[in-house]
């Protein structure tokens, strides 16, 4: 039987119409268009005049035309098209286009802490519209003052409209705020200096509840777990001053929020560490796993220390021997069982992963005593590392910065005169790392050279890839002069479908203090990455080492027979694939993926996915504050540390900047905000390699985030901030003043 007509004017029976066809096919096909395509289509199938195809992409009408083979052309087809039109408006065409959107780390707008099951048909079209609106006109056109929004209309009409498109609420009376952040688009949480935690009803702008530990506590990390309603944090405190020595206390917490009732604070446990802590993270609060980091000065490396059961009185506390470099990043990870370190320096990135069922080995009871301190037990390496090099932007195609100017030599440094230098310097990462600075500031790290770590063989030809004989990617900020002066790592936070895959997204403010001047200038970098930075599906283009290392980390096993039969693994140390590269690898499963190969299958795969980096390259001012410690939290009477006024999401950054420069002695500031491009699986959906008249970046281009200036209200004096947050799933950003008022923008 025919499935397709003969002629445009073919009625015949045996024709199948797609009020036939099955649902599944219909679904499958749906698969393939975007929203503002379904949206095309609908509006086609209601007889719009002929110019129903207007809003849809060229290559979008020859595909519906082919695929519905006339049906949907022919104005008697009524079956068809009635047929069509109902199921574009389902609730699995519209779970797709949902799935789509959390595949690329957009939010949708749920109020309150909705899941995505509790919608109506009708409240998923909804947030799928707005997820889709917001996200293509801050691609573009960037945000305006919003009309409507959940800050401003809340769904029990409790709203006002005193304040066309941004809302003030009270910040804690009598306090200084310390860290603010929106618990869903209902509630607030703030920390003050006081030590108090605060819980705030957005919509009544009430207090509804209140952590008072009566003494001077920092809130350290917060993690919001929508399915069971509850927030879980960390707060910390100084007990021994010594530098070498510090002791600190720590205390957990949870906020619930009944489906009744007001929301409630308890806490959770307690515990202590030795020596200065970079940073806390709650991996896991279903488990109740959490780890920290914890600077090991006597060698300089990162000490790894765990509760793998906070309801137990027992803990975990390694040196890794993984050294520990000012100019790195830090974050970490729980994936399939295992805790990953994840380390980025300028130029690559590195996964140290540690299987639970090994750290279990090395548990020691903790105790509650006052007297009580933690030790660590050994050095402890890592079972796997794996190590992927970043993605710059290639020199004839991205903007170039400004010329930096050597303080010795007084000469500019062109870009491409950095390209030998790249492999021999260090990088970024999370937030800024001075020692002494233990608040959620994360430092860095760099790969111990012993057995235990790969030999990173370095391209001998000059700068050019060995596989096209092209001039290699450099970085366009390399370490030094740039340096991290923050970073922060992004997951995604907000409710989500089991089928989309966990990405983490890394903003690092990078800094240039001009010796001369005595001027700090700002760049931002911006990527994405996952854990771990390679997949399976990956192996083919991978050397032995490298594949053996992936296949045990997603399945380890001892003798990864599938690979084994390939003949991808050798039990000899030295190994080297059909690709040109060597890599050096001991039995522990290091390995690293050098750049030719990496920029040799840069066109597709995790790699160009996830590592490739967008920036904000025109240099900029960011206004810092001071944030002053009293005697009990800076016992070595520390300098006030400055702190960037700037806010990411996934994706997002917006922050405070000067709008002249300082020599014009003009103090004017303005709010400033950038979207990066969408997580792809492939860069050409983008328009990557899209080129333009004279050799510049095309329309497409993507490698450049597009910097604009916000509308702020009248009342609003940029003078007073003290905190900023954004709410990419609303369109909002968060500010807090000295005066005691928050302010929430909403753009749209």
């Amino acid at each position: 039987m025919s499935t397709h007509p003969t002629d445009t004017g073919d009625t015949s029976s045996d024709m199948i119409s797609l009020a036939t066809l099955p649902y599944d096919l219909l679904l499958n096909i749906a698969g393939h268009l975007e929203l503002q395509d379904i949206y095309a289509l609908q509006k086609m199938l209601e007889w719009v005049d002929g110019g129903a195809f207007s809003s849809a992409r060229p290559n979008t009408i020859a595909r519906l035309q082919n695929l519905y083979a006339g049906a949907v052309a022919r104005p008697y087809d009524q079956t068809s098209c009635k047929a069509l039109h109902a199921f574009s408006t389902t609730r699995p065409v519209y779970r797709n286009l949902a799935g789509t959107l959390l595949r690329r780390c957009r939010a949708l707008p749920l109020h309150g802490f909705q899941r995505l099951s509790d919608l109506t048909d009708e409240q998923l079209i909804e947030a799928v519209n707005q997820a889709t609106r917001l996200e293509s006109a801050w691609l573009t056109r960037g945000p305006r003052p919003a009309t409507s929004s959940p800050y401003l209309n809340p769904p029990d009409g409790t709203g006002n409209s005193t304040r066309t498109w941004y809302k003030v609420i009270s910040a804690p009376p009598n306090e200084e705020v310390d860290w603010l952040s929106p618990i869903t688009s209902s509630y607030s949480l703030c920390a003050t200096k006081s030590g108090k935690v605060v819980c705030w009803d957005v919509h009544r702008d009430v207090c509804l509840a209140e952590w008072d530990p009566k003494e001077r506590w920092e809130l350290w990390k917060c993690r919001v777990e929508f399915d069971i309603r509850t927030v879980f944090f960390t707060m910390a405190k100084i007990l021994q001053r010594s530098f070498d020595d510090r002791v600190m206390e720590f205390v957990l917490m949870k906020l619930e929020f009944p489906e009744e009732g007001e929301p409630v604070f308890s806490e959770l446990a307690t515990f202590k560490t030795i020596g200065v802590v970079m940073n806390v993270f709650l991996l896991d609060p279903s488990s109740r796993l959490l780890s920290a980091f914890v600077w090991v000065s006597s060698s300089n490396t990162i000490g790894l220390y765990a509760l793998l059961d906070w309801d137990k009185e027992e803990y975990v506390f390694i040196d890794t021997g993984i050294e520990c470099s000012m100019s790195s990043n830090w974050s970490c990870i729980l994936y399939d069982e295992q805790i990953v370190i994840h380390s980025e320096e300028s130029d690559v990135a590195h996964q140290y992963f540690y299987p639970i069922a090994v750290l279990q080995c090395h548990a020691r009871p903790s105790s509650t005593a006052s007297s009580f301190t933690p030790s660590i037990s050994e050095r402890l390496g890592p079972t796997t590392t794996m190590s992927a090099p970043f993605i710059f932007p290639p020199f004839s195609r991205s903007h170039s910065p400004a010329p930096i100017v050597d303080a010795h030599e007084a000469a500019p440094i062109e870009a491409e005169e950095t390209v030998e230098e790249l492999d021999e310097e260090e990088g970024e990462e999370e937030a800024p790392a001075d020692a002494e600075e233990e608040a959620q500031n994360v430092e860095g790290e760099d790969v111990e050279e012993d057995a235990q770590h790969i030999a990173h063989q370095e391209p001998d030809n000059d700068g050019e890839d060995d596989q096209s004989g092209t001039v290699a990617d450099a970085n366009p900020f390399p370490y030094p002069p740039w340096y991290p002066e923050s970073a922060h790592f992004v997951r995604q936070w907000w409710p989500t479908l089991a089928s989309v895959p966990r990405l983490s997204c890394t903003v690092v403010l990078l800094a240039h203090h001009e010796q001369d001047t005595h001027r700090t200038r700002y760049v931002l970098a911006q990527h994405y990455f996952k854990v771990p930075l390679i997949d399976p599906e990956d192996l083919d283009h991978l050397p032995a080492a490298a594949a053996k290392a992936v296949a045990d980390t997603h399945c380890p096993s001892p003798e990864n027979a599938a690979l084994h039969d390939k003949g991808m693994y050798s039990p000899t140390g030295t190994l080297s694939s059909s690709s040109s590269t060597t890599t050096t690898a001991s039995m522990d499963h290091d390995w690293n993926a050098d750049t030719s190969m990496s920029r040799s299958h840069r066109s597709g795969g995790a790699e160009s996915s996830m590592m490739r980096l967008w920036y904000v390259s025109e240099p900029f001012e960011v206004v810092c504050v001071l944030d002053g410690l009293d005697d009990e939290l800076d016992p070595d009477n520390s300098p006030e540390r400055p702190r960037p006024l700037m806010a990411v999401d996934f994706g997002h950054a917006v922050w405070i900047e000067f709008t002249f420069p300082p020599e014009t002695d003009r103090d004017e500031k303005r709010l400033r905000f950038v979207t990066f491009p969408p997580v792809t699986h492939d860069r050409d959906e983008m328009g990557y390699w899209e080129v333009g008249p004279n050799g510049m970046p095309g329309a497409g281009e993507s490698l450049e985030g597009v910097v604009h200036t916000l509308d702020i209200p009248d009342e609003l004096d940029l003078d007073a901030v003290e905190t900023i947050n954004i709410d990419q799933s609303q369109g909002a950003i968060i500010i807090s003043v000295k005066d005691g008022k928050i302010f929430i923008l909403c753009y749209e």
